[in-house]
């Protein structure tokens, strides 16, 4: 059985290495042309001795994901869908700007979560994607980027784990996956430029933190439990206080002093002046230090599998208007490739929703409007 070495960090390639007889630094060089070259023919890796060329080439090899589509929006934003297998497809998405590359990159097939925001959680989970099938995404785009441009420098500067999926559902897949992209023999990032976004999976925070502590993006999305149990499921597993504390012990070893909170904004949901005085709040009250946290407030993409619309821009203005004022960072995101449906919160295709939740609301609904219930009438549904 043969293996693909993109499912390696180099220190799994050096172990994958000593197996073949060969000393470490061999799997340096190999490693070098692997991700800083994009080198996948083993007969062209020069300085590798003749023997280990013919050693990989019976019991190994280099291969990317294919590309089922490549679109291109007005703005520049590139998306690429890959075939993962058995009908399942992932993209990954690179968005150019005057002073960076950023290539947001999926972790899953689907996404167990379900926040009800977010059209790839309504198609549900298929599976976790390899750690070579989430590095195969960062290999593809920087190299075919590099070809085009003729550039031998660094195209893509950053990387935001905020594709199909939640990382930190797939954290044995994942961390292999970040120190390859980190590690100067490989795509030589900083661990400020490589970002995880997490709906908040409390326990695998903490191992992150110590494992390979990255800059870290929390899907916020609601000022209090009962808001947020409806839009993020997981809060119920992982409410806010715990949630918040988790940051807190988060920033000790980030390599930036603040945790970025995304939070989309949804019309008469989530962005009235009551919950951004409830975040305040909820901010003020785990501060342990001064700047501890910026907002990143998200135009919401709506799909009608939702039923959710997104916020008008005077609203949006002034949420992050209270919020600023109250000595909160903030920004508002600008949307980007929408054209192609890559902006956040979309994917390719059109939306198969398995998750229920249409159904499942349709029932909240009926039983609200039931004349002899005997509980009160429950906040009205979001």
């Amino acid at each position: 059985m043969t293996t693909n070495l993109l499912d390696f960090d180099l220190d799994g390639l050096a172990v994958f290495c000593e197996r073949l007889g060969e000393k470490r630094f061999r799997a340096t060089q190999l490693f070098r042309w692997i991700h800083q070259r994009g080198a996948s023919d083993f007969g062209q890796m020069s300085d590798l001795a003749k023997s280990l060329r013919s050693k990989l080439a019976g019991c190994a090899y280099v291969a990317g994901l294919p590309v089922i589509s490549e679109h291109q929006s007005a703005d520049g934003t590139i998306k690429w869908l890959f075939d993962v297998g058995a009908g399942n497809a992932v993209e990954a998405v690179f968005i150019p700007e005057d002073d960076r590359g950023t290539l947001c990159v999926s972790s899953q097939a689907g996404c167990a979560v379900g926040c009800r925001f977010c059209s790839t959680g309504h198609q549900g989970f298929s599976r976790n994607l390899t750690t070579g099938e989430i590095l195969a995404q960062l290999w593809f785009a920087e190299h075919t980027l590099r070809q085009r441009t003729g550039s031998t420098d660094r195209v893509i500067s950053n990387v935001v784990m905020m594709g199909m999926g939640e990382p930190l559902q797939n954290y044995a897949a994942l961390v292999p996956a970040l120190r390859a992209m980190l590690d100067d023999h490989g795509y030589g990032l900083s661990r400020r430029r490589v970002t995880v976004s997490t709906s908040g999976v409390v326990p695998m925070m903490d191992r992150l933190s110590q494992d390979c502590p990255v800059a870290l993006a929390v899907s916020l999305h609601a000022p209090n439990d009962a808001l947020r149990d409806n839009l993020v499921p997981l809060n119920r597993k992982y409410p806010l206080h715990e949630l918040m504390d988790a940051c807190n012990r988060y920033l000790e070893h980030a390599p930036r002093d603040f945790i970025t909170f995304e939070y989309c904004m949804l019309d008469g949901v989530n962005d009235q002046p009551e919950h951004a005085q409830q975040l305040i709040a909820l901010v003020r009250s785990h501060a342990h230090s001064g700047t501890w946290c910026k907002f990143n407030l998200i135009p919401f993409n709506p799909f009608p599998a939702s039923g959710l619309h997104r916020s008008p821009q005077s609203s949006v203005v002034a949420f992050a208007r209270l919020l600023s004022d109250a000595g909160i960072v903030t920004t508002v995101r600008k949307t980007r490739g929408a054209d192609i449906d890559a902006a956040c919160g979309q994917l390719a295709g059109e939306v198969q929703d398995r998750t229920g939740a249409p159904e499942r609301m349709a029932k909240r609904r009926t039983i609200m409007l039931t004349p002899d219930a005997c509980a009160p009438t429950p906040p009205k549904d979001v």
